[in-house]
């Protein structure tokens, strides 16, 4: 890292956890602030979450203090007094530490270009966790505006788990001339000590959460100095931590941190952890990056870890040292994520990694950022579009898309520039753009940002009894008429009215099922691990006597699919007909699907009942049986039903409102006050309706669409199953249900069990189904 810095190169450092990143970074800028003191800010270091940059600080003033040097290192972040960040853009330090936004709000400051105009070196740590999304797109535009005021500026990024360096190196370099940047590859260390947890007896059929293993948790827990058991979910982390503490019958110390938690709650766990006061945290993705504890000894997943990087980064928090094997050990729910979670530890072994897809840059990401950069000084349209493209993400941006962005900004476009509150650009007689009045400069800096707060919908009935709260994620995809079970009940949407779900009790049975809300999908690389696993016995000798016999019985009374085919069985059961599909393409995929399919199914008249989704098959079940399964799954499926449905469910209305607060069309707050979730949905949607009448070319509506693509249906893997639907489908007719297909019926009917004993409820009814399933006979 020293030889790239001295070469005056870009570089990329790509080395496992624990081996001294964050500090290779740093190291060239400490020797040149040594060498060569100078005052003012000489390093910015990037980071996506509030919680490293205040690990780092405090990892880094150790060694600064140590030697004595007289440099100055803080922080910025939305947590940080307005009295510091005022000074801090007069008397700025050598080194400060903050996230993607507060970056973005620093450039919108007129002051901005004498505050970075020493800049020398910008490092990006856990590169991997943002570049490809919109975070990353409004940190490219951060970068290619810092080289504008200081051309010598060095780019520098860090990652423990990239699977194309290249890709890497291509979205960090000026106009992406990967040949710029030198890729730095650190030694590999330890391998990971991994294993699989087997549950006393047999590993479970159903459930996706491991909890079954709560007491066998808390003995790994009563034998490691600390341990960090990692959920996949918020609700799933509270859930654990609940049964940890019911056999916690030696009353060690455990805290639970998840990104829900207020922010004292989350800094009073940071600190018991640091100063090791913990023997346990149980946590989610909140603390998946960076966050050092070098005295974690043990790391345990609950349930399947969804991609090789992620488990790799979550097993390098245990033993943060190079020399030491980092011991993990995994939790499989069911049967399905003991293949999955095996699939993983062999990734692991074998150094694959999960692929990054790289993107087009985000319009409403790019409105934020003309409009921070018109805050900061009038610019020249031409100059800026050089500017901006000089970052990958926003390579191919043509001069009329540019046109219409800016328009945009202008006056909101066709439908709203009657209105004044949209105006806020003017462009003078000699081409300059600027901002139309001050009061939209304040506006910019309390309202952008890229994350935009998940809202939960009240489920209501019309009289304004409330049922609960669903994520409004699982809302959206409803249309008026949908079925679906909620708090034992069987309730059919009215419509949704803005902040409520309005439902009446129905007697129909609910189609779409409602657990799960946002769920990280299965990665590319561990599905097709798994599929290789089903079609080769010569591998099952490794799996416990339980996975085996299922994958054998299976393979004797129906078949296990080639890697590139697709299995459909059909077989019909206590008066329903169910088809079940194994595709492997994740749940958010197959969730779209269900969706698709029944209603295809309804119009062939087969009577959809409803549908079910797992990561790894879908199943519906109808009145009338499937005999023709090839002609549900037809490519033309995404442009007929796909369109219809996205237009006709709130998919649409939900990406315009975060496109909208993003792009700055809508703000969050005013000075001195907030909106309320309820207000910011009632002007989307009110602007939306607009739009959709009026200007439906709109450019916000554009990048909702692509939002709704590419977010809440994981289309591009649907689009791949469908296409290669036709050629490789190999349908199996049965009298009755296969062994494969018991995990994924299981989750059928589980909202009408009360919360608390839905897994007890679940392994019953799973066990009754598998008897079935398992019979030779």
């Amino acid at each position: 890292m020293l030889d790239a810095a001295r070469a005056g190169h870009h570089a990329l450092l790509v080395a496992t956890t624990g081996a001294g990143k964050t500090l290779a970074g740093f190291l060239p800028t400490l020797t040149e602030l040594i060498e060569a003191p100078q005052e003012g800010l000489h390093t910015l270091y990037v980071s996506p979450l509030k919680a490293l940059a205040v690990d780092v600080q405090r990892n880094l003033l150790t060694p600064v203090e140590e030697m004595g040097l007289d440099i100055r290192v803080e922080t910025r972040t939305g947590d940080t007094p307005s009295d510091r960040k005022a000074r801090q853009r007069v008397k700025p330090p050598n080194i400060l530490l903050t996230t993607p936004e507060s970056l973005s709000l620093l450039l919108s400051y007129p002051d901005s270009v004498t505050m970075f105009a020493g800049l020398r070196t910008i490092i990006v740590d856990e590169v991997h966790a943002f570049a490809t999304g919109k975070r990353g797109d409004l940190l490219s535009l951060c970068m290619a505006r810092l080289q504008r005021i200081a051309p010598d500026l060095r780019r520098v990024a860090l990652s423990a788990t990239v699977a194309d360096p290249d890709g890497y190196r291509a979205w960090l370099a000026p106009d992406g001339d990967i040949d710029t940047v030198d890729l730095v590859l650190g030694e590999p260390g330890a391998d990971p000590n991994l294993a699989i947890l087997l549950p006393q007896g047999r590993v479970p059929w159903a459930g996706h959460s491991g909890r079954y293993a709560a007491e066998q948790v808390m003995a790994e827990i009563e034998t490691h100095r600390t341990t960090l058991v990692f959920c996949n979910t918020r609700s799933l982390a509270e859930l654990i931590f609940q049964d940890l503490w019911k056999v916690n019958a030696m009353s060690l110390p455990i805290g639970v941190h998840h990104g829900s938690l207020a922010r004292e709650a989350r800094r009073k766990v940071e600190q018991a952890m640091a100063d090791g006061r913990l023997r346990a945290l149980v946590a989610t993705a909140s603390l998946d990056l960076g966050v050092d504890w070098g005295d974690v000894d043990c790391v345990i997943q609950m349930g399947a870890p969804k991609g090789s990087s992620r488990l790799l980064q979550r097993v390098g928090r245990a033993n943060h040292r190079l020399d030491e094997s980092s011991e993990a050990i995994i939790v499989p729910g069911n049967r399905f994520e003991y293949l999955e979670a095996r699939a993983a530890l062999d990734a692991v072994e074998a150094g694959a990694l999960d692929e990054d897809v790289f993107r087009l840059g985000s319009l409403d990401v790019l409105a934020q950022h003309v409009m921070a950069c018109a805050c900061a000084a009038p610019f020249e349209q031409d100059a800026l579009l050089d500017e901006i493209r000089s970052a990958l993400p926003y390579s191919a941006l043509s001069a009329e898309l540019f046109e219409r962005v800016l328009g945009f900004i202008r006056d909101g476009g066709y439908a709203l520039k009657a209105y004044d509150r949209f105006k806020r650009l003017t462009q003078d007689e000699d081409g300059v753009w600027r901002v139309s009045h001050p009061k939209f400069v304040t506006q910019h800096r309390l309202n952008a940002g890229i994350i935009v707060e998940a809202t939960m919908l009240n489920v209501r009935f019309k009289n304004g009894r409330l049922l609960g709260k669903v994520e409004e994620s699982f809302a959206a995809t409803l249309s008026n008429g949908d079925t679906f079970f909620f708090a034992g009940i069987s309730c059919e949407v009215i419509r949704i009215d803005t902040e409520d779900l309005l439902v009446r009790a129905s007697a129909r049975p609910a189609r779409i099922p409602t657990y799960g809300g946002a769920r990280m999908p299965l990665s590319t690389n561990l599905a097709d691990r798994v599929r290789h696993f089903l079609a080769e016995p010569e591998q099952w000798a490794r799996f416990p006597d339980d996975v085996r016999e299922w994958l054998e019985v299976q393979s004797y009374r129906s078949t296990l699919p080639d890697p590139g085919q697709l299995l459909v069985e059909t077989f019909p059961r206590e008066g329903r007909n169910y088809m079940v599909a194994y595709s492997f393409e994740g749940w958010n995929a197959h969730q779209s699907l269900g969706m698709l399919l029944t209603r295809r199914m309804e119009t062939q008249g087969l009577r959809p009942l409803g549908f079910v989704a797992s990561d790894y098959a879908i199943a519906t079940y109808s009145l009338d049986p499937v005999t023709d399964p090839a002609s549900l799954f037809s490519p033309d499926i995404l442009e007929h039903e796909f369109v219809d449905w996205v237009q006709q469910s709130h998919l649409l209305k939900r990406a315009f409102r975060e496109v909208a607060v993003i792009g700055g069309l809508v703000e969050r707050q005013h000075p001195g006050k907030r909106k309320t979730g309820k207000q910011v949905t009632f002007s989307t949607d009110l602007i939306y309706d607009v739009l959709q009448k009026y200007e439906p070319t709109h450019l916000l509506l554009q990048a909702a669409w692509d939002d709704a693509r590419a977010r809440m249906t994981d289309v591009g893997r649907l689009a791949h199953l469908l296409d290669r639907a036709a050629d490789t489908m190999v349908h199996i007719d049965l009298d009755r249900v296969s062994p494969l297909a018991v995990p994924v019926l299981t989750l059928i009917g589980r909202e009408r069990v009360a919360t608390g004993t839905v897994d007890d409820a679940l392994l019953v009814e799973a066990e009754a189904l598998a008897q079935e399933a398992m019979r030779l006979d």
